[in-house]
């Protein structure tokens, strides 16, 4: 695949370059951004080393890792990543995404998340579309209800967070079971 693009109501997921190193370190160094992720707060070092990694799986010729820059639509400026992983052979993919705190509260995250499910659904092929979320995290945890998931289960001791293994809640929606309205 080429350069991926996509367009919601209010947002828009492309992808990433050198360029937004400074908008990706705003956002990943933020202690109450990365709260509930398994990374951050991010040096400048570790940034940089997630674009460099998320340039180089764009470059792959079977792409199985899409990281996005989060935009507002007709503006450049990053306001959060989001990403889409593929799993296997089974058409399986998991979902992530964080925003500035400035921009939280707004229904975008739920955008993003719905976007990230059509792109996986859509162009992907896929069967099945997973996320996690810590369970005190329950800001998180409603993006993903209303993207139209569904929780599965709590997966014990799933992941650790800053040297603590912690639990997570499975979220996950099935190819008949997506709503293109859940934006």
């Amino acid at each position: 695949m080429t350069q991926v693009a996509l367009d919601g109501e209010r947002v828009r997921l492309r992808e990433w370059s050198m360029d937004d190193i400074g908008a990706v370190q705003l956002y990943a160094s933020d202690p109450e951004v990365v709260r509930f992720m398994p990374w951050g707060p991010n040096s400048p070092a570790e940034t940089r080393e997630f674009l460099e990694k998320a340039l180089a799986a764009a470059r792959e010729p079977v792409r199985t890792e899409f990281e996005f820059a989060v935009t507002f639509r007709g503006e450049e400026v990053a306001i959060g990543g989001a990403g889409i992983r593929a799993r296997g052979v089974h058409r399986r993919a998991d979902i992530g995404y964080a925003l500035r705190r400035d921009v939280w509260g707004r229904g975008l995250a739920t955008e993003v998340a719905a976007l990230l499910g059509e792109f996986g659904f859509g162009a992907l092929g896929m069967h099945r579309i997973e996320a996690t979320c810590d369970p005190e995290n329950r800001a998180s945890a409603r993006v993903l209800e209303k993207a139209g998931m569904r929780l599965e289960g709590r997966m014990r001791g799933h992941m650790p967070v800053r040297g603590v293994w912690r639990d997570s809640l499975l979220y996950a929606v099935l190819e008949e079971e997506r709503r293109p309205e859940a934006t």
